[in-house]
């Protein structure tokens, strides 16, 4: 049975079915909402419904008590009982880049860490990858579940897709990539997914806050930026990993604090205890942020990482004065388990 699914204040109109979730549906009938990681954990789809009922299948990590109370609900994950009306804010129709479904070819497998690889897509010559940095794609494996990825490369070589996966032990996608994936192998991808992009039309100085292979999307959005020659607004780096081998391209992101003005790189290692050698800083990568800007009002965050990481950024910044309307977050799973198809 289908529903009707009514946005407001915009007043369109989509339709949905009780297994498809109200963020799936909005992508593909056109409607471009904020979302990040599908899988409830960063909140970036969070809206009230107005009227009807939704449920989900999932426990969601993204939402509080209150705000579950208050008629909030994640559209990534929730489903329609009922005809729903739905207050949310939407993005610019230029904004909007329709998903497609592609082969690609598994070009080249580089190892930047001894847990992270980077895998290069080559992309159909007729069949060019669009999308928007700091968007990501999904890998569509045979048992017709979904593993997402971010795009590291810019938008300008998207004829050849970069990913940093990170291995999860008992996980079934990246223990296949760690230990059996060969080169030339063609794989199926859908994308570009999410609004972890930019806003240009803002001029706000920007914090960007990695963590571990969260580093993909940000790289992805300097480059851009970078090639455009896009570089007025201050930019600060945050790069928040377990050890120093961990920040598997600092030697990239040092260049880049060399080379733009008005940009500073600051690695940040939360196991570096025995590590004598490292005289940066250390502790949780959210905690060195608020220890070096006490007031938020006047920037801009980009953040991406784990739901963990993601949720004490945003609590800790918006206390300190940092609207949510300026915070951009995509939250990375990783789960030994696959999660529902």
């Amino acid at each position: 049975m289908a529903f009707q699914i009514t946005f407001q204040p915009s007043n369109k109109i989509i339709f949905s079915d009780q297994d498809e979730s109200v963020l799936s549906a909005a992508i593909h009938q056109g409607v471009n909402i904020p979302y990040g990681c599908r899988n409830g954990a960063c909140g970036a789809c969070k809206a009230k419904i107005l009227s009807g009922q939704v449920h989900y299948d999932t426990d969601i990590a993204g939402l509080s008590s209150q705000e579950i109370a208050d008629g909030y609900a994640l559209l990534c994950c929730a489903k329609p009982d009922s005809d729903i009306q739905v207050e949310c804010r939407e993005l610019s129709s230029e904004n909007t880049i329709m998903p497609k479904i592609f082969p690609v070819r598994v070009e080249k497998l580089e190892r930047l860490s001894s847990d992270v690889i980077a895998m290069f897509l080559k992309v159909p010559v007729n069949q060019p990858m669009h999308f928007f940095a700091g968007q990501y794609i999904e890998f569509i494996l045979k048992d017709g579940s979904r593993r997402a990825f971010s795009m590291a490369n810019p938008p300008h070589s998207g004829e050849m897709l970069e990913l940093h996966l990170r291995h999860v032990p008992g996980g079934k996608f990246t223990d296949y990539v760690f230990n059996e994936l060969q080169e030339k192998t063609i794989l199926r991808i859908e994308g570009p997914f999410g609004s972890f992009y930019l806003r240009n039309e803002i001029d706000k100085p920007i914090i960007f806050v990695a963590g571990g292979t969260g580093f993909a999307p940000i790289k992805s959005i300097i480059e851009d930026l970078i090639f455009k020659q896009n570089l007025n607004r201050p930019m600060h780096l945050y790069w928040g990993a377990r050890t120093a081998q961990d920040l598997y391209m600092a030697n990239i992101a040092k260049a880049w604090a060399n080379h733009i003005p008005n940009f500073s790189f600051i690695p940040v290692l939360s196991s570096a205890e025995n590590d004598l050698a490292w005289s940066g800083r250390r502790g949780f990568v959210h905690q060195a942020v608020l220890e070096d800007i006490q007031d938020f009002t006047d920037y801009q965050v980009y953040c991406c990482g784990a739901p963990e990481m993601v949720k004490a950024c945003l609590q800790g910044f918006t206390q300190q004065g940092l609207s949510e309307q300026d915070f951009f977050a995509d939250s990375f799973n990783y789960a030994a388990s696959p999660p529902a198809a």
